[in-house]
């Protein structure tokens, strides 16, 4: 008998994949990072993931986004499980205090906000070395990369080369994309720590 269609992940576009990606990698108690909350969509599933004993850090430096994401959890009355920071991914390092299972950057603008405010290759490249000090063995980076927009070329190009230069005795490297799609369409890179590895 055929599933029914809404058991079933329709995966058009990134997001999609990088949710079921994180379905099957993160567990109850983890702790995560959100590193771009946006409107909240990746944190509050992050957050119904890790369950009652797992920790969420979720940044933006916009205003905005952390208040959708907090009324997105409050919601659900699942605010208590999140840190919220409103300042830059860059900083994550300094704030998040334990390796973490999954790591999650879902580039470029605001959904429905200010488009001239974009993630930048020179805070992006920072904060995308110090996620991969805070991984642990097995754990996953999912970067969600926008080069259609002004900007978001040179920034996919940035984090394309910073990927392809990872050691691949450390780390897999995966890009992820439709191909049945206009060029500039966003994709997916997943990169997972190694499971003998123990440090960046």
């Amino acid at each position: 008998m055929p599933h029914p269609t809404t058991d079933i992940p329709l995966l058009r576009g990134p997001v999609p994949l990088v949710h079921l990606l994180l379905r099957q990698f993160v567990r109850c108690g983890d702790q995560v990072v959100d590193a771009t909350c946006g409107n909240g969509k990746d944190t509050l599933l992050l957050t119904e993931l890790v369950g009652a004993n797992g920790q969420v850090w979720a940044f933006d430096i916009q205003q905005a986004a952390l208040e959708r994401t907090a009324q997105r959890l409050a919601d659900v009355d699942l605010l208590s499980r999140v840190t919220l920071s409103a300042t830059c991914h860059e900083r994550l390092a300094d704030l998040v205090s334990a390796p973490v299972s999954a790591i999650v950057f879902n580039l470029g603008w605001l959904p429905g906000g200010d488009r001239s405010v974009v993630t930048r290759p020179d805070t992006t490249l920072p904060a995308l070395h110090a996620s991969l000090k805070l991984l642990l063995p097995g754990g996953l980076l999912l970067i969600t990369c926008y080069p259609g927009h002004a900007g978001g070329d040179t920034e996919t190009d940035a984090v394309l080369a910073w990927s392809r230069d990872l050691d691949a005795k450390d780390f897999h490297v995966w890009r992820m994309g439709q191909q049945n799609v206009r060029e500039q369409a966003p994709f997916c890179l997943v990169i997972q720590k190694a499971a003998h590895h123990h440090a960046a």
